[in-house]
This record gives structure tokens, C-alpha cells and sequence, in this order.
């Protein structure tokens, strides 16, 4: 219980720390709102351009989940075959390698070219900017199981598909979770650039990427804060929901939650 408390009130005490010490900055260093807003201000803008940050924010998260959803499919998918065939890891992870080198930047315009403007491009982008990680840690986890246990299962006549879902697949869940981290907190930036290049630009099918672009063209410099942390708040909210579900499957076994219960 002490652990839950503290889990809570130290982030709790920082926050505050670090809201004194801007309003402290903003104060005694005279900066202009231009620069740094105070955060009353962006509070303030933010419940004024309350119905478009909710509306980019709904289009945002929308792009987030199909992006994420289908990185973790694709990688899954492909981390097993990888795992199962030393050909198929050695003729594919290069290519892999390669398309995670390929900056995202010179990939957009030939993903805009092929899926067009909208959902279907900024879902692409927030794929590939996702995809790496899953596949990386996945596969490292899967191709690391015990040896000793590997030959054991083999030695009573486990088949590959029995070995992979009885030993490799439980030894690679905590790579898994670590690559499912890493791709929640990269999902809003994937779909935040995604939309400011492949957006259908304003209306009700503008994300939030869009919405940054406006505010900053206009000057409205707390909207644009706000506006970032409501970007802010859809990154926590997968990477919370990706710690629950990691909690959920390795807290009765895996040593990281055995001692941490201690």
C-alpha cells in the first residue's frame, strides 16, 4: 500500500515543484506569453478551443489505435516466423533493419502517393514508426529462451509449434511488453506527423497535428501548449494502458514484480 501511495505522491510533489518554478521563471525573468505562457493561460485557451482540441484529439486517437493495433498484429506475426526459421531471420531482419534506417520524412510522400490523403496514409506512418520495436524486442525474446529447456522440449518430442507456445512464447513476454512500451509512447508522434503531412486538413476530420499546425500559423501560443498536452495525454494513456495489461500478465511470476512486492 506504502508503494501505491508513493507511486502517487512523489510525481504529484514534482508536478507541483515544476509549476512553481514557471510561474517563478515567467515572473521574475519577464518573459512574454509568446514565449512561455503562463499555465493558468493554457488552461484558460484550452477550455476555449475546447471543441476542436476534442475533435483533433478524437481523430488523433482514432489513428493511434489502428496504427498501433496493426503494428502489433504485424509484428507478432512476423517476430513467430522469424523466431521458427533461422532463413527466414537472417534473408529478413536486414530489410527490416533497412526499412527502420529509412527516415519516415522520405517515406511520406510515396505512402501519401499510394494510400492517398487521410486516415489511410497517417495510419501507415504511425504503423512504421511502431513496427520496429515490436518486432525487434519480440523476436530477441522468442530466439532467447533457455537453451537447456529448448533441448529438453526437444528431447520429448515437442514439436516446434509445442515448444514455441509452451516455452518461447512465455520466456518473450516481458521483450514483448518492453517493445509494446517503447511503440505506445511512439504512437501519438507517428500520428501527430502523419497528420500534419497526410491530414484532410480542417473540419471534423482534422487531428490534432493539423490543429498544431493552425495554432502555430495563428500565433496562439497557449492553444499550442494546450494542445501539446493533450497530445501528451493520449501517450500516457496507452503507455498506462500497455503498464496495466504488463502488470496484469507478469505480476505473478516474473521477477521484476516478485520483488517489487517485496
Amino acid at each position: 500500500m506504502n508503494g501505491i501511495l508513493a507511486s502517487f505522491t512523489w510525481p504529484l510533489v514534482v508536478g507541483l515543484l515544476f509549476l512553481g518554478v514557471w510561474y517563478a521563471a515567467v515572473t521574475w525573468l519577464d518573459i512574454p506569453e509568446y514565449q512561455l505562457p503562463l499555465p493558468h493561460r493554457i488552461l484558460e485557451e484550452g477550455v476555449k478551443e475546447g471543441p476542436t482540441l476534442w475533435s483533433g484529439l478524437l481523430q488523433t486517437t482514432y489513428a493511434c489505435l489502428l496504427g498501433f493495433f496493426t503494428s502489433v498484429a504485424g509484428g507478432v506475426v512476423l517476430s513467430v516466423m522469424l523466431a521458427l526459421s533461422d532463413i527466414a531471420y537472417r534473408g529478413i531482419y536486414p530489410y527490416i533493419l533497412m526499412l527502420k534506417m529509412t527516415p519516415v520524412i522520405v517515406l511520406a510522400p510515396i505512402i501519401i502517393i499510394w494510400f492517398g490523403q487521410g486516415i489511410g496514409s497517417i495510419t501507415v506512418i504511425t504503423f512504421l514508426i511502431c513496427f520496429f520495436p515490436i518486432v525487434a524486442n519480440t523476436t530477441m525474446g522468442l530466439r532467447s529462451a533457455d537453451r537447456g529447456l529448448v533441448d529438453l522440449f526437444r528431447v520429448y518430442g515437442a514439436s516446434r509449434w509445442q515448444a514455441m507456445l509452451h516455452l518461447r512464447i512465455p520466456a518473450a513476454l516481458p521483450y514483448f511488453f518492453t517493445g509494446l512500451k517503447i511503440a505506445a509512447a511512439l504512437t501519438p508522434i507517428g500520428a501527430l506527423y502523419g497528420d500534419t503531412v497526410a491530414g484532410m486538413g480542417s473540419g471534423a476530420d482534422a487531428g490534432l497535428g493539423f490543429v498544431v499546425v493552425i495554432f502555430s500559423s495563428q500565433l496562439k501560443v497557449p492553444a499550442l501548449f494546450a494542445a501539446a498536452f493533450t497530445a501528451c495525454a493520449i501517450g500516457f494513456l496507452f503507455v498506462g494502458l500497455v503498464n496495466l495489461l504488463s502488470w496484469w500478465a507478469l505480476h505473478r511470476w516474473h521477477d521484476a514484480y516478485q520483488q517489487e512486492g517485496n
